[in-house]
């Protein structure tokens, strides 16, 4: 009997082939056979306010007034920020911004510059 992958979704072992698409029954998860070998599908894409892909390294400006927590102060319009990092969580870039200090940031407050 062959062998199908687990569901990359939730992990469910119960998958089934529907044509070239495996399927979890669990989740409703479809996915290619192709796919399912490759582990490029493990790496998260980031995206900004624009839609543009942020890589490691880029500056960002800020596209809204953030208020910054437990502070008083409040991170402007238009602020740069460069050489972010971006990470997994809820708040997908790190970064150091003058004035600030240390910094998590939304993807989705920032359009790269």
């Amino acid at each position: 009997m062959n062998e199908l992958p687990n569901c990359p979704q939730c992990g469910s072992v119960y998958t089934y082939e529907d044509g070239a698409m495996l399927v979890c029954p669990e989740c409703a998860h479809e996915w290619s056979l192709d796919a399912a070998g490759a582990s490029s599908e493990d790496e998260k894409v980031v995206k900004d306010a624009n839609g543009n892909v942020l890589t490691d390294g880029d500056t960002v400006t800020v596209i809204k007034d953030l208020k910054v927590k437990g502070s008083s102060s409040v991170l402007k319009i238009g602020t740069k920020v460069k050489n972010i990092r971006l990470v997994d969580g809820d708040h997908d870039i790190d970064c150091k911004i003058e004035g600030f200090g240390a910094m998590k940031l939304k993807s989705e407050f920032v359009r790269k510059a």
